[in-house]
C-alpha cells in the first residue's frame, strides 16, 4: 500500500503531509490513521519537537472518509456491530491521538476539507486557510452523522448553532466565512500558506517546549473541568513549570536583559 503521511522535521517544527493527492487524501481505507497514530507516538517520544503542521498534497486538504469504500458496508451485508467496532478501531482513535499529543498543532487547510476532512481540522489546535480552502460537514449528504467526533469537535470551534447549521445543512463555506465563523484565525494565498504557518510555528516554537506542553494540557483538560478543579490543577503545573530549567534560563535573560537561550 503506499505510503500516506511524508514527516518532515525542520528544527523544532515537524510537517506531516497527507499524500494521496489523487484520491484528495481521503482518511479511510487506507493507512492513514496507523501512520497519523505512529507519526504522533514518534512526536511524542522526541520532547524536542514542539510544534506540528498538518497540511495537504495537491488541491485538496482532505476528502474525509472514502465514500467508495462504504459501499460494501451494504453490498457485503455488514453486520451492524462489526461496523461499530470498525469505526471505533479506525477513524476514531484519530481524534483520541491528536487530543492525547502534548505538541501544538496547526492545521494548514491548502483546499477542501471535507466530512472527516473538517473534523481532522478541528482536531488541531490552530487552524490557518488558503484562499482555496472550503469546509463542509457534509456528512448527511450521504446519509451518515459525524462518526469521527464531529458532533464533539465542531461546536468547540465555531459554536453550537454554526456547527448545527453546518452539520445539518452539510453545506460548503469558503475561507472567509470560515474565517468569519471563527473555523479559521487567518486566510492567506495559496502560495503564502506553508510560509505563514511556518511562521507561526516558529514563533511558537520560540518558547520552552515544557511550558508549551503544559499549556496546551490545561487547555485540553480545562474544556471538562470546573474552574476550582482547573485553578488547582494549574497550581500542580505550575510547580513543575517553576522547576525547570527554562523558566531558570528565561527569568535569568529577563533580569539580564537578554534574549533567552531555550534548547
Amino acid at each position: 500500500m503506499t505510503k500516506f503521511l511524508d514527516y518532515v522535521r525542520d528544527g523544532a517544527v515537524v510537517t506531516l503531509t497527507m499524500n494521496q493527492p489523487e484520491a484528495r487524501n481521503p482518511l479511510t481505507g487506507n493507512s492513514a490513521v496507523d501512520e497519523f497514530l505512529d507519526a504522533f507516538a514518534r512526536i511524542e517520544a522526541d520532547l524536542t519537537v514542539k510544534v506540528v503542521i498538518l497540511t495537504g498534497a495537491g488541491a485538496a486538504f482532505s476528502s474525509g472518509g472514502n465514500v467508495k469504500d462504504m459501499r460494501r458496508f451494504a453490498e457485503q451485508d455488514i453486520p451492524a456491530i462489526d461496523i461499530h467496532e470498525e469505526y471505533r478501531r479506525g477513524i476514531q482513535r484519530l481524534p483520541l491521538a491528536l487530543q492525547r499529543l502534548d505538541t501544538p498543532t496547526i492545521a494548514a487547510v491548502n483546499g477542501p476539507a471535507i466530512g472527516a476532512g473538517c473534523d481532522l481540522a478541528c482536531m488541531c489546535d490552530m487552524r490557518i486557510a488558503s484562499r482555496n480552502a472550503r469546509f463542509a460537514e457534509s456528512f448527511v449528504k450521504v446519509g451518515i452523522i459525524p462518526g469521527d467526533g464531529g458532533a464533539w469537535l465542531l461546536p468547540r470551534v465555531v459554536g453550537l448553532s454554526k456547527a448545527a447549521e453546518m452539520a445539518f445543512t452539510g453545506d460548503t463555506i469558503d475561507a472567509d466565512e470560515a474565517l468569519r465563523c471563527g473555523l479559521v484565525s487567518a486566510v492567506v494565498e495559496p502560495e503564502k500558506l506553508m510560509e505563514t504557518a511556518f511562521a507561526l510555528a516558529q514563533r511558537i516554537a520560540a518558547n520552552p517546549g515544557p511550558a508549551l506542553r503544559l499549556t496546551k494540557r490545561l487547555f485540553r483538560e480545562g474544556q471538562n473541568m470546573r474552574l476550582d478543579s482547573l485553578l488547582e490543577l494549574s497550581a500542580a503545573y505550575q510547580a513543575l513549570a517553576h522547576q525547570t530549567p527554562q523558566h531558570e534560563e528565561a527569568v535569568n535573560a529577563f533580569i539580564e536583559k537578554r534574549p533567552p537561550r531555550f534548547d
